[in-house]
C-alpha cells in the first residue's frame, strides 16, 4: 500500500470513528433531554414542593462539583493539544488529572448521597413516603438523574483509564489521536449534563 493509500484509509476511518461517537452523543443527549422534559413537567405540577426540596440540597457541594467537572474538562482539552504536539509525557500528565478530578466528583457525590441517606431522604424510605407527593417525585427525580449521571461518570473515567494506557503503550500517537478525541467528547457530554442538573436541583430551591 502507498504512502497516500495508507493516509486515505487512516483518514477513512477516524472519520467513521468520529461519526460514530457523534451518532452515540445524540442517543446519550436524547435519553437525558427525556428525563429533563419529565422533570419540567412535574416542576410545573408541584412548584412549592420542588422548591422547597431543592432546599434539602446542598448548592455548594454542587457548585464545587461543577467546578471540578469544567476544570476536568479542561484539562482533557490540554490532553488532546498535548499529543497533537507529540508530548506523550504531558499528554500521560493531563489524563491523569482529568481522572483525579474525575474521582474527586464520584467522591463528594458520594458523600452527598450518604448524607440524604441518613435524614432517610432516598426513595421508598419510611420519611420520604410522609412527605408532600411533590417531594418524593423530587427526590426520585433526584436519585435517577444524579444516578445515572455518575454511571456516566464511571464510564467516562474508564474510558479515559484506557485512552492512558494507550497513549503509556504508544498506541495513541500525535499522528492517530482520534480515539483520544471521542474520549474527550464523552468527557465534555458527562460536563454538559451536569451544568444542566445543578440548577435543576441544588438551584431550585
Amino acid at each position: 500500500m502507498s504512502e497516500s493509500s495508507h493516509a486515505h484509509a487512516i483518514h477513512r476511518d477516524d472519520f467513521g470513528a468520529r461519526l460514530g461517537m457523534w451518532l452515540f452523543l445524540v442517543t446519550e443527549m436524547v435519553l437525558f433531554g427525556g428525563l429533563f422534559i419529565a422533570y419540567s413537567y412535574m416542576r410545573s405540577k408541584y412548584p412549592a414542593e420542588f422548591h422547597h426540596a431543592g432546599a434539602e440540597l446542598n448548592a455548594t457541594l454542587g457548585i464545587t462539583n461543577t467546578l471540578v467537572l469544567l476544570t476536568s474538562s479542561l484539562t482533557v482539552v490540554l490532553a488532546i493539544v498535548a499529543i497533537q504536539r507529540g508530548d506523550r509525557r504531558k499528554t500521560m500528565a493531563f489524563l491523569a488529572t482529568t481522572l483525579g478530578l474525575g474521582l474527586v466528583f464520584l467522591v463528594i457525590k458520594s458523600f452527598e448521597w450518604a448524607t440524604k441517606f441518613h435524614h432517610g431522604l432516598y426513595p421508598n424510605s419510611a420519611h420520604l413516603a410522609t412527605l408532600p407527593h411533590g417531594e418524593q417525585v423530587f427526590f426520585g427525580l433526584y436519585f435517577t438523574m444524579t444516578g445515572l449521571h455518575g454511571l456516566h461518570v464511571i464510564a467516562g473515567l474508564s474510558v479515559l483509564g484506557y485512552m492512558l494506557r494507550m497513549v503509556a503503550k504508544g498506541e495513541i500517537t500525535q499522528d492517530r489521536y482520534v480515539h483520544l478525541e471521542n474520549g474527550g467528547l464523552y468527557w465534555h457530554l458527562v460536563d454538559v449534563i451536569w451544568i444542566f442538573l445543578l440548577p435543576l436541583f441544588y438551584l431550585a430551591a
